[in-house]
């Protein structure tokens, strides 16, 4: 997925967040089979929801519908200030950088409410690539938790996160959080997790991403994959999303996984 500026469009509903975050145009790929599955995939860095759905219609995974959101334009420390599409700001990507709690609650919230539509018998998940993947996997930690750093409560039952590329914000302090809560052990040892990166990651390094899938395990998620592509870089192949068609159909089990 490439990087480049997008324009944005609606607003959010979200009442988490005290700044107000305008979302972009939400791009949908309907099921072409019976509806089992419906997934928010999040686009990375100064990207849009139209590129994701492009990625994502070409999946064989008829029984999945996807939701494609644009993140807001807003200006990234990372990259000096310049405005482009973002689910949240960063100024470096390490375990040492802050996190911008109040855009990834903002950013969050809007994926959960996306979801909270969906028919009660569909499975519901997140995923994402690179940015889009930290959202996925802060709102997996969101879910464990109940709630958003902000303290406002997390509703949606997800079943399976994806995440290409990416990083877990918030790693060091996540154990102790949920080891405060027998709800919140139960529920991260129920939540599977798929992460998967390139080890010639040039933008966000490899061992950050291998970091991030074991803090998750010692915070309590116990069915975490990690997948390790050698010579990828900061992009996605045909050999890793077929790994994660393979491993969304047999973690949800959808029509015709092979489990």
């Amino acid at each position: 997925m490439s990087y480049h500026h997008q324009q944005h469009g609606t607003s959010s509903g979200s009442r988490t967040a005290t700044r107000n975050f305008e979302f972009g145009r939400t791009h949908v790929v309907r099921p072409k089979g019976k509806h089992q599955a419906t997934i928010v995939w999040l686009h990375g860095l100064g990207d849009n929801g139209s590129s994701a759905s492009q990625l994502l219609e070409s999946l064989s995974l008829p029984n999945i519908k996807w939701i494609c959101p644009t993140a807001p334009t807003r200006p990234v420390a990372l990259l000096g200030g310049f405005r482009c599409s973002a689910w949240f700001d960063v100024g470096e990507i390490s375990e040492e950088g802050t996190d911008d709690w109040e855009g990834l609650d903002a950013s969050a919230a809007h994926v959960a409410n996306l979801l909270s539509t969906e028919p009660a018998d569909v499975k519901l998940g997140i995923g994402g690539f690179s940015m889009g993947a930290a959202t996925a996997i802060y709102s997996a930690t969101c879910f464990a938790l109940g709630k958003y750093a902000n303290g406002n409560p997390y509703t949606v039952n997800l079943r399976a996160v994806v995440g290409l590329s990416g990083w877990l914000p918030g790693a060091r302090v996540l154990r102790n959080k949920i080891e405060r809560s027998n709800e919140a052990i139960r529920r991260a040892a129920s939540l599977p997790i798929l992460l998967c990166h390139g080890n010639s990651d040039d933008v966000v390094p490899y061992n950050y991403g291998e970091k991030s899938s074991r803090y998750l395990v010692l915070a309590g998620f116990r069915t975490v994959a990690f997948k390790s592509y050698e010579g990828l870089g900061h992009f996605t192949v045909p050999r890793e999303m077929n790994e994660v068609c393979s491993w969304i159909s047999a973690r949800l089990g959808l029509d015709g996984s092979r489990s």
